[in-house]
């Protein structure tokens, strides 16, 4: 009797096990189709950004401020310049976008003839990373946007100046960040939140934006470009080198005012 009493709360401990077991699976993939049923990321992107065609590039600054001053030199000229890290302790100049190589170079010979470059190199939109989109999916350029963009992480960024103490544009990195991967992003905060397809705070993937009321007024006034597990690197201000922070701080996350998409 005793055997049979302890053989049947065995059987019942076994039964009991494998119903929680089964039962957690079920909340697990139902969990799981719930995310991904109500994920606020688009299918499709409406207006995707227009890709680079050929671009101009110049330099090997072994000084931030000089690459600077180059790109400024080159908007006063009106043309879409930005500077970038190339490598470690060296930056470079890219501008214009032409529809052609013949366009590009004909620019670029009459600047260096006028003085106002040296050697240039023509970048062919095979090069950059959003040509190969379809082949190695959105992921892949994804994580160039984030080795783009931690490429600047603790750069001075000088944009539209050359003293640490002036230009800082925290649009102007993103900007730059894009556009060197070859995508067309606007230029301002502004214009960048309205271009893009509006993202829930948990649904952000790495190379989306996110975007901050900084100013007092509500408004868009600061882009950030997110690298996951709730981070992003941005230009946070005057005086500052370019850095890593995160969407939880008490600072940014009252001011946080959106994700956006652009993939």
């Amino acid at each position: 009797m005793h055997v049979e009493q302890t053989e049947r709360a065995l059987r019942l401990r076994c039964f009991l096990k494998v119903t929680i077991a089964v039962f957690l699976v079920i909340l697990l993939f139902a969990g799981c189709a719930g995310r991904r049923a109500y994920s606020s990321r688009p299918k499709t992107i409406e207006k995707p950004l227009a890709r680079l065609g050929y671009t101009i590039q110049v330099g090997a600054f072994a000084a931030v401020e000089n690459a600077a001053r180059l790109t400024d030199q080159l908007q006063a000229r009106g043309l879409d310049a930005t500077y970038f890290v190339a490598r470690a302790g060296l930056y470079k100049v890219r501008f214009g976008n032409y529809p052609s190589k013949t366009a590009a170079r004909q620019k670029a010979e009459s600047l260096k003839s006028s003085g106002v470059i040296g050697e240039f190199y023509i970048v062919n939109p095979d090069e950059y990373a959003v040509a190969r989109q379809q082949k190695y999916g959105d992921m892949y350029v994804r994580e160039e946007l984030i080795k783009t963009a931690e490429s600047f992480v603790g750069v001075p960024y000088l944009w539209g100046g050359t003293s640490p103490n002036t230009g800082f544009d925290c649009s102007g990195l993103s900007m730059t960040v894009y556009q060197l991967n070859g995508l067309d992003l606007p230029r301002s905060s502004k214009e960048q939140y309205e271009t893009g397809a509006p993202v829930e705070r948990n649904d952000l993937l790495k190379g989306d934006l996110v975007f901050f009321a900084t100013s007092g007024k509500g408004k868009v006034a600061h882009v950030g470009i997110y690298v996951g597990d709730g981070r992003f690197i941005h230009a946070a201000g005057k005086g500052k080198n370019i850095r890593v922070d995160h969407l939880s701080s008490s600072y940014y996350k009252k001011r946080y005012v959106g994700g956006r998409t652009y993939i």
